[in-house]
C-alpha cells in the first residue's frame, strides 16, 4: 500500500486539476504517482489471489490449476 502522504498528494492533484488545472510538472507527477498506486493495487491482488485456496463444500481443494501453478513458480518447495 502507498503511503498516506503518497494518497494525499493524488486526491489533491485530483481536485486541482478539475477546478484550476495543472502544470505540466504537476501532470506529470501526478501521472507517476497513479502508476505507482495501480502497481503497488496489483501486486497486493496477484499476492493475495495466488494465496487463496478454494475448497468446495465436500472439503475438496478446488483452487484453478493456473493460481496453483503461480504460486508453485513463486513459492518453489
Amino acid at each position: 500500500m502507498l503511503p498516506q502522504k503518497k494518497l494525499q498528494r493524488i486526491s489533491e492533484l485530483s481536485k486541482k486539476s478539475k477546478t484550476i488545472g495543472l502544470s505540466v510538472e504537476e501532470a506529470k507527477e501526478q501521472s507517476a504517482l497513479r502508476k505507482e498506486y495501480l502497481d503497488t493495487f496489483r501486486s497486493s491482488m496477484r499476492d493475495m489471489i495466488e494465496n487463496v485456496k478454494i475448497v468446495d463444500p465436500n472439503g475438496n481443494d478446488v483452487t484453478p490449476e493456473k493460481v496453483k501453478q503461480s504460486r508453485n513458480n513463486k513459492y518453489p518447495n
